[in-house]
């Protein structure tokens, strides 16, 4: 008897060192079994914090398990940005990246963290132009009569941003480079706070993304003068864009991506780009977020991670030409 149970334990104990043994080959076999959080570095109402919503319950219907939406705003975003790169590196904290992060990693000095090397990119999510916006009872129509009205009265007009070193800043510097036109620089914690001022006519422009300005738009509570890629917005179809506007030399929009902390297992990060991309690809996902003025593009690994590569090159160039700091 003591003999039978002796070798059906011993089974037991191989048939469990054999599991761990597998486990361990694959951390992705079991991954994920637990809630699975992504850090949305903006507050609450912005674009990131838009698309994330949108997509999370997609993400979790392909993960089995529930994806957490967490806003850690601060710092022209890399302060949750930080707090991922520092996460342990088992696939359960995520970064929802942007655009923002490239840049600002040229523009601020002392970052505590390198966007490019303690964070892997997962996949990118969607593309979203940007776009000229003014309150509605500022007086210029067009870009060039924005312009004109900038330089004869060079104390009067302002533009809010997402924070220091972030796309809408550098947009906006590119923009007074190119124009001459004198406007003074008010940043935010965040797109959603910086909205709210130009509603109330604290600032009376902002060179925002067409996902946090569209309702606005649509609602005559701002006017939009034109958008800041090469070519328009399919939200915003009647925009002309700055070239067509004649200001040259600007075409930027913003970026949005999943990343991981460094060190974050392939197989992993393999089974989480599969799910976003699925996700993002999922037809009812894709209409809600062209209805948010979101262009879905999701990618490999490689291409966004080439993607990152070239523009902290692009960015940290545009960063010299503006002579944009921030202390």
């Amino acid at each position: 008897m003591f003999t039978t149970l002796r070798l059906v334990l011993g089974s037991l104990a191989c048939t469990v060192a054999a599991i761990g043994t597998a486990s361990a080959a694959d951390p992705a076999s079991n991954y994920p079994n637990r809630p699975v959080k992504i850090i949305v570095p903006f507050p609450a109402g912005g674009t990131t914090d838009t698309m994330m919503r949108l997509l999370s319950p997609r993400l979790t219907q392909e993960l089995g398990q529930p994806v957490v939406i967490e806003n850690k705003s601060g710092a022209s975003a890399t302060l949750g940005a930080d707090v991922a790169a520092k996460s342990a590196a088992d696939g359960y904290t995520l970064l929802a990246g942007s655009a923002h992060h490239t840049i600002a990693q040229s523009v601020l000095p002392k970052l505590p963290y390198r966007f490019d090397t303690d964070l892997t990119p997962i996949a990118l999510m969607a593309v979203v132009p940007n776009v000229v916006v003014v309150n509605a009872n500022v007086k210029p129509r067009t870009i060039q009569e924005l312009v004109q009205e900038a330089k004869a009265h060079p104390d009067k007009y302002n533009y809010g941003s997402a924070g220091p070193g972030s796309a809408h800043h550098l947009i906006g510097e590119m923009f007074k480079l190119r124009t001459g036109a004198p406007l003074t620089h008010i940043p935010y914690r965040g797109s959603a706070p910086a909205v709210a001022d130009l509603l109330g006519g604290q600032v009376s422009i902002m060179f925002d993304t067409v996902t946090s300005a569209l309702p606005h738009i649509k609602s005559g509570k701002t006017r939009a003068l034109a958008v800041t890629t090469a070519t328009r917005s399919s939200a915003l179809p009647d925009v002309p864009t700055l070239a067509e506007a004649g200001v040259k030399g600007i075409d930027i929009g913003t970026w949005f991506g999943l990343l991981a902390p460094a060190g974050t297992p392939q197989p992993i990060l393999a089974k989480l780009n599969a799910a976003v991309v699925k996700a993002v690809r999922d037809p009812a996902i894709s209409k809600q977020l062209l209805a948010q003025g979101i262009e879905p593009h999701p990618s490999s690994q490689a291409e966004f991670k080439t993607l990152i590569a070239k523009e902290m090159v692009d960015f940290k160039a545009l960063v010299v030409q503006t002579k944009l700091s921030v202390n």
